[in-house]
Order: structure tokens, then sequence, then C-alpha cells
């Protein structure tokens, strides 16, 4: 598995690339807005991408989708928690921001509910169900990597401040569903630099409260 970080848009979230260099097939993980360094990789690497997977709706992390789906054609995949959020910008919080545009896109082709197995492009992820930063929250985990969205960063949690967040959903699912992994499961976050579920069960000081 080849994983490449794009930081992406105003708040610098991390979009993912995964794929095969031999098979040439990939996933996309969270567009965040502005995907253009993204696109032109996909293109350069000549890559057919079979899934844009969203840990979550939020603005800077949904904001690519429509492009990178029109770009690619591939298949959007999201909570059913917040399969409407992509179209209802007050949800998805770009309606809340004066200075920023509304941001919508049309909706999944996917529903997700947690608990699922998915086997996409030759990988094969299970669906973790990690709500609080957001209702429909979820990590994709397979059994070396997890992709946590915005639930758990290097020394630190999602903040759960926004619409419909919660600390205390979100701790119970950061402690029952990523902190059970394995200490050397490599965590890919949604802002920040990689880390370790080892390093943050012995070091995160949320985690350690």
């Amino acid at each position: 598995m080849n994983v490449e970080m794009f930081e992406l848009g105003p708040v610098m979230t991390n979009a993912y690339l995964v794929y095969d260099f031999q098979t040439k097939k990939g996933i996309v993980f969270d567009p965040g807005m502005n995907p253009g360094r993204l696109l032109k990789r996909i293109e350069k690497l000549q890559l057919t991408i079979e899934a844009i997977l969203l840990t979550h709706a939020h603005f800077d992390h949904m904001g690519g989708v429509e492009e990178v789906r029109t770009h690619t054609g591939a298949p959007v995949y999201i909570h059913q928690e917040e399969e409407d959020w992509l179209e209802d910008p007050m949800k998805n919080g770009s309606g809340k921001w004066p200075m920023m545009p509304k941001l919508t896109a049309r909706p999944a082709e996917h529903i997700l509910f947690g608990d699922e197995t998915l086997q996409i492009a030759g990988f094969q992820f299970e669906v973790l169900y990690t709500p609080g930063h957001s209702p429909g929250s979820i990590s994709f985990y397979d059994g070396v990597h997890v992709f946590s969205g915005d639930a758990l960063f290097r020394d630190s949690i999602g903040r759960t401040d926004l619409y419909r967040g919660s600390h205390r959903t979100l701790m119970d699912s950061i402690k029952k569903k990523l902190m059970v992994l394995p200490d050397k499961t490599v965590v890919y976050s949604g802002h920040g630099p990689k880390t370790t579920i080892g390093r943050e069960r012995s070091s995160n000081p949320f985690i350690m409260e």
C-alpha cells in the first residue's frame, strides 16, 4: 500500500491518496477544498480511483468531493448520520462562515453504518463507527493503518463544539474503537502529522486523563 498525504484548503486538511502501484488502482480519503494537487498526482500516476471515502462531512473534508468525483468517476461513501450534510451548508459548516462559499455536493452513492468490511481497489478496510467530533464520524482500519479523520490526532483529539459534537461520545469512541487497536497501528489523521496508537496511548494528554 502506498499512502500519500495532501494538505488542502484554508485549514490544511489532510487528504490521502492510497494506491497499489502495480495495479494502478486507488482510493481517496477526504478530498479537502481545492484538490488540484491531488488530481494532478492521480493523473501523473495514471490511477483508477475506485472510491472516495469520507471520514465525515465537515466542509474542510468534503469541499473537493464534487471535483474529485467528476474527474475520476469514483463513487462516494459516507455514514448514514451525515448523508444529507453534503447538500446542506449549515450542517457541513460552510454556511456558517460569511467569507466562505456555501459548499454542496450531490448525495453519496454508498451509505455506511459501521462494522462493514469494504473490499476496494485490492484493499480491505473495516469501517469503525467513531462519532463525537461529528455524529457520523467513521474511521477506516486495514489491520496496519487507520484513517481516523478528526477523531484522533497526534497529542490531541477532535473538537466537539461544532454541530452535534459530543466530548463524551468522542472519548468513548476513542477508547472503545481506536485505543484497542495494536500499538503499531499507524494513525493517519485529518490534520497534522501521522502517529501510532501506541504513542497516543502513552503520551496523548487527553487520553491519559
